[in-house]
């Protein structure tokens, strides 16, 4: 669906300005930003629907979570996630206000829905995969209300360039830090838990494996947004900021998932490494060799430091290079506290509740309506399989069998069975019999006299 309303929207690009070359139509569409119709950018955005996993077109991506972990780290750090912010930012002047409204509230509720949905999981990599999809959520609703306060505060689409692809490829970048990392070190504890992926089966790896409890951790700084420390606290506070300035319901659902960002987060930390082991696997866990390791390192060092905006090329972090004079005084002080405050409270509740280890998902024994609402997903993969196998499905069947009797059937095979029939008459006639030849001949004579005599008859008649 995603796919079929993206070409939709190019076939449309294409019939409006003659060409989808990009440097062609941003020119173009300067010119005549009256041919940028909403219905044009909507169509667009339903490649990003499908390709970065929006809701609701988001069901595909925990299912991926079956490959190995070095291929989750490229899919969710580089490749899949690039592409849809990558294509917003790279067609930004397609958009007009009303679709940019329309983007910021899709990636606003994905950012929220998919960070409730994480509390159900127990699935090391399927938290994970829902983490990335909160992620993704904030990167488009960032793009989308940044390139608004750029519209309506700035010079148009110069504007909507430096706040809205800002903030948005900006925390692009630092995620690809911290959630490689996160994938990676999954995969480590996984190795050393003897292929074990539910985080109630691990606990005490802290002991066991230690770099890899420290790179881990560095995540999970990153990802929540500790102050100053983690990476995610220098850009999602630059989509909070343009958040603020535009749509401060938004702003206020941003902050919340932030929170429930750092909860979740800090839930996974302290079950599958703190505490005591909790199954044969996790008691027999050793450290993954360097192989493993020294990559965590790495990317643990990128995701701490990766938030100064220092370390990028001068067009990366436009935004976050200038957000101290861009946020006017308590504009800015404000957005440090909600940041700082989201994280820690979000990490202090995580060690509260799950009491830094735990065998059982203490919210799941204390409030099984809680649990079961996350655990539910909104009940979006039941509604797919139900409409896929009483609305597909069956429409499916229906146009195969109509496919079946008139298009194979009677225009194919139809006119392959007349042409066999003429065959099998025309066998019958070639007989090799010379006698039966000369019948012929005979009868062919009678038919054409009588035809030759009528004719001349008719004509003399005339």
């Amino acid at each position: 669906m995603g796919d079929f309303g993206f070409l939709i929207g190019i076939i449309m690009v294409y019939w409006t300005f003659g060409t989808v070359s990009l440097g062609g139509l941003q020119e173009l569409a300067h010119h005549s930003p009256d041919s940028v119709t909403t219905a044009m950018g909507l169509l667009l955005f339903c490649g990003v629907l499908g390709k970065s996993a929006q809701m609701p077109l988001h069901v595909w991506l925990p299912d991926a979570m079956a490959g190995p972990t070095p291929i989750s780290a490229l899919i969710h750090a580089a490749t899949m996630v690039a592409a849809g912010v990558y294509f917003l930012g790279r067609t930004f002047f397609l958009f007009t206000g009303e679709a940019l409204h329309i983007i910021s509230w899709v990636g606003v509720v994905t950012a929220l829905c998919a960070a409730i949905w994480a509390f159900g999981q127990r699935d090391i990599k399927k938290i994970l995969a829902y983490s990335t999809l909160s992620q993704l959520g904030y990167m488009v609703a960032g793009f989308g209300m940044g390139s608004l306060y750029g519209l309506h505060h700035g010079d148009g689409h110069g504007a909507a360039l430096y706040y809205g692809i800002g903030a948005s490829m900006f925390h692009l970048t630092t995620h690809a830090f911290f959630k490689a990392l996160l994938f990676l070190g999954s995969g480590s504890v996984i190795h050393a838990c003897h292929h074990e992926q539910d985080i109630f089966e691990m606990g005490g790896l802290y002991k066991k494996m230690p770099l890899t409890t420290l790179t881990f951790a560095a995540g999970v700084i990153a990802i929540a947004g500790v102050p100053f420390i983690g990476a995610a606290f220098f850009s999602k506070d630059a989509i909070l900021y343009v958040a603020k300035m535009t749509n401060f319901p938004a702003f206020l659902i941003l902050t919340g998932t932030a929170l429930l960002t750092a909860l979740y987060m800090g839930r996974l930390f302290v079950i599958a490494f703190l505490g005591k082991p909790n199954s044969k696997s996790a008691e027999h866990a050793h450290e993954s060799p360097w192989t493993i390791v020294l990559p965590l390192v790495v990317l643990a060092v990128c995701s701490v430091a990766g938030g100064y905006a220092g370390l990028y090329p001068e067009r990366l972090g436009v935004l976050v290079q200038n957000w101290v004079p861009l946020a006017h005084g308590s504009d800015h002080t404000l957005m440090l506290v909600i940041s700082a405050v989201a994280s820690v409270v979000g990490l202090g509740l995580a060690g509260l509740v799950y009491g830094f280890g735990s065998k059982t998902d203490r919210v799941e024994d204390k409030a099984p309506p809680v649990y079961a609402f996350a655990k539910s997903k909104f009940y979006f993969d039941e509604i797919y399989n139900a409409y896929v196998a009483k609305v597909q499905d069956r429409l499916a069947d229906f146009v195969s069998f109509l496919d079946t009797l008139f298009i194979s059937g009677l225009l194919v095979k139809g006119t392959a069975a007349v042409a066999g029939l003429f065959g099998i008459g025309a066998r019958r006639v070639h007989t090799g019999s010379v006698a039966a030849y000369v019948w012929w001949f005979f009868f062919g004579l009678l038919l054409f006299g009588a035809f030759a005599g009528g004719f001349l008859d008719g004509i003399l008649q005339k």
